[in-house]
């Protein structure tokens, strides 16, 4: 099985070189990586639409062959399906990560790990997204694990409408609970806009902020999954449609 491997950490993260060698090595994969020259997160699924993007080789251990970009995460996946193909190399899945952060609930708009894996879905090839519960993410095993058995359990085979979208806690697999099949839930942050300095009438915003901890919600959510020590497993569309408010439409006769 060829399997494009991309990332919006960087080429140079610990992540995407967990995920390479357990595909590689596990999974008996011949994987190819093409990866941003640098940190893209947050990027969504942004494309370089009005510029170019630079590819040069690079070394990757336990990759067939690797590449780094200068553009964004969809643009790793789409220029990388097309080089492939130029190789004589056919892709038969995508796979985006590991992510140094969890992509869970409304985080999941701005990713750039989950945007690669959308990417791959509009390419026509079945995409999982990977992420670890942590910015400073140390335990991969268990993200490997669910990647590997990903290509196992299902060899890639479902519509390429619906990307899977892994997370897990950052722990080591032992002390992780398991896994739940979740849907998307809410990702709230404290204080998440922050002023940073003023400067006569300029002032200046980051953001940052801490999640907030919820209670009561049932762990079919990703984001409570996660935040009780299981591992989510989502299903995502791209087909973004609110198939219930065509009907408020009707009601409210807009244009008509």
């Amino acid at each position: 099985m060829n399997i494009l491997v991309a990332n919006d950490d960087g080429i140079q993260s610990q992540g995407i070189h967990e995920l390479v060698k357990a595909l590689a090595v596990e999974a008996g994969a011949e994987v190819y990586v093409f990866a941003p020259d640098g940190q893209r997160s947050a990027v969504s699924h942004a494309i370089s639409l009005r510029g170019s993007v630079e590819m040069r080789p690079a070394d990757f251990p336990h990759a067939k062959a690797a590449f780094a970009l200068t553009g964004t995460p969809a643009d790793c996946v789409a220029v990388g399906c097309h080089v492939m193909k130029e190789m004589g190399v056919q892709p038969h899945m995508v796979f985006s990560g590991i992510n140094h952060g969890s992509n869970v609930g409304t985080d999941t708009i701005y990713s750039g790990t989950v945007g690669a894996a959308m990417e791959g879905s509009i390419q026509g090839y079945p995409s999982v997204a990977v992420s670890v519960d942590s910015h400073s993410a140390e335990h991969f095993e268990y993200a490997c694990r669910l990647a590997v058995d990903t290509i196992r359990k299902t060899g890639g085979s479902w519509d390429t409408d619906t990307m899977i979208n892994i997370n897990t806690p950052n722990l080591p697999a032992e002390e992780i609970k398991g896994v739940r099949y979740t849907v998307i839930g809410e990702r709230e942050y404290s204080n998440d806009i922050q002023l940073k300095e003023t400067k006569g009438e300029v002032r200046t915003f980051v953001y940052g902020g801490e999640a907030v901890q919820y209670e009561g919600i049932p762990e079919t959510f990703d984001v409570i999954a996660i935040q009780n020590g299981y591992a989510s497993i989502s299903p995502l569309h791209r087909d973004m449609t609110n198939e219930k408010a065509m009907e408020l439409l009707d009601d409210w006769r807009i244009g008509k």
